[in-house]
């Protein structure tokens, strides 16, 4: 394979090109070892930058010794395999060359192809790799194999993954929870996390400033939250699958977990499973460590895991419950959907995360998805993105499966 595993996106901008920069292009999306066949049609060697891309994709795309790498002096395709400080360079070159969503695809592709993953635990490797969730599940996979001097700068790199989920999500779930739980009760007690937003624009629509363009509230108003007590509390419990396909999901589950086990107005328990059942609840507090808690990889006994979350479960009806899972069950099929149908009839909202990997794509035993579906049991397979939104209507007992059709012609449309 050669430059074309990325090419096609140079193609599609190279459209309304004059002739001879369509040839360059086309040039760099088929590699080096089309040059004679371009020569003959009027086209140069890329030039400039275009030159400068061609090297960096020629690393890992061109058919060589070591995809390309070569020792330190930077012959190519030569050599005993590639060094650290030669990956360095080329990680800084390709991050300065192309887009944030490329230069992930790129890395990706490096790993799997040229054996990099020997490398990504070498410090100054990791400061040069761009944040990706796909990685970022690869190093949470060998984690036992992370050498002490490089323990700090893994933490380091996950934790950008981290942050950056968080950006995304944190705000909306919030949201999202505070607007479904304990709505009805309001206290003087300001608070900036309990603000009732909706009752606050409504009641000083009078109040808009139309030289500021904007509403200037005389009076906010803001939940209750002291009312909720440890009886009427909403537990969510998230049950998450650890075996070897599950690393994107892992991410977003631990992400997910952390910002709600931090809200007051619920409680929170993180359960991880493979053959065995590990409660990561106490690990809540930090999502880095809560992710180093998981042993990603071995087998899988859902219906296990789901027998010790029913042992939780204290108030059905105020009771939240995730699988988030491949459904690739090991254990008792039969016993895993009469123990979900148990928990649903006993008033517990259940809901089915499913596992998503390379980037999004869902990724799940498909036959048993429909058999828990087929017990009112709604399987997501949704962006991250949706998860507020699906957080809201699960509180406020909305119709999910309703809520699932609409999302299946979003992604239609």
């Amino acid at each position: 394979m050669q430059n074309g595993s990325s090419g096609e996106r140079f193609g599609e901008r190279g459209q309304g090109m004059d002739d001879k920069k369509r040839i360059s292009r086309w040039r760099l999306i088929l590699g080096q070892e089309s040059r004679e066949r371009f020569a003959g049609m009027g086209g140069g060697e890329p030039s400039g930058e275009l030159d400068l891309m061609d090297q960096a994709l020629a690393a890992i795309y061109n058919r060589t010794e070591n995809g390309g790498f070569g020792t330190a002096s930077g012959g190519r395709g030569a050599g005993s395999g590639p060094s650290s400080p030669q990956i360095t360079r080329w990680l800084g070159d390709v991050r300065s060359l192309f887009d944030k969503e490329l230069v992930t695809v790129i890395q990706g592709d490096a790993m799997t192809r040229c054996g990099l993953k020997q490398l990504i635990f070498e410090p100054e490797l990791l400061e040069n790799l761009e944040p990706d969730v796909n990685l970022a599940a690869t190093i949470l996979m060998l984690k036992d194999q992370i050498p002490k001097r490089s323990k700090e700068s893994v933490r380091g790199f996950i934790k950008k993954i981290v942050e950056e989920i968080n950006k995304l999500l944190e705000q909306d779930i919030r949201r999202a929870v505070t607007a479904a739980v304990n709505k009805r009760k309001h206290s003087p007690i300001p608070s900036a996390a309990a603000l009732d937003y909706k009752m606050t624009i409504s009641r000083n629509l009078k109040h808009y400033n139309p030289e500021l363009k904007t509403i200037v509230p005389e009076h906010f108003y803001f939940f209750d939250r002291t009312s909720t007590t440890a009886a009427n509390k909403w537990k969510v419990i998230l049950d998450i699958d650890q075996s070897g396909s599950m690393g994107e999901s892992v991410i977003y589950s631990s992400i997910m977990s952390c910002i709600l086990a931090s809200m007051s107005s619920l409680t929170t328990h993180i359960v991880a499973f493979d053959t065995n059942i590990v409660d990561l609840t106490e690990k809540c507090e930090d999502p880095v460590d809560l992710l180093f808690g998981f042993q990603l990889g071995g087998g899988t006994d859902i219906d296990k895991s789901v027998a010790y979350c029913q042992s939780l479960i204290e108030n059905p009806s105020r009771t939240l419950f995730f699988l988030i899972s491949d459904l690739m069950e090991g254990g008792n099929r039969a016993a895993l959907l009469r123990r979900l149908e148990e928990m649903k009839a006993s008033g517990v909202t259940v809901l089915c995360l499913l596992a998503l990997a390379d980037g999004g794509r869902p990724y799940y035993d498909a036959q048993i998805a429909q058999k828990i579906a087929g017990m009112g049991i709604p399987c997501f397979a949704c962006n991250p993105q949706m998860l507020p939104e699906l957080l809201e209507r699960a509180f406020k007992r909305q119709d999910l499966t309703a809520f699932q059709k609409e999302l299946e012609k979003r992604r239609q449309t």
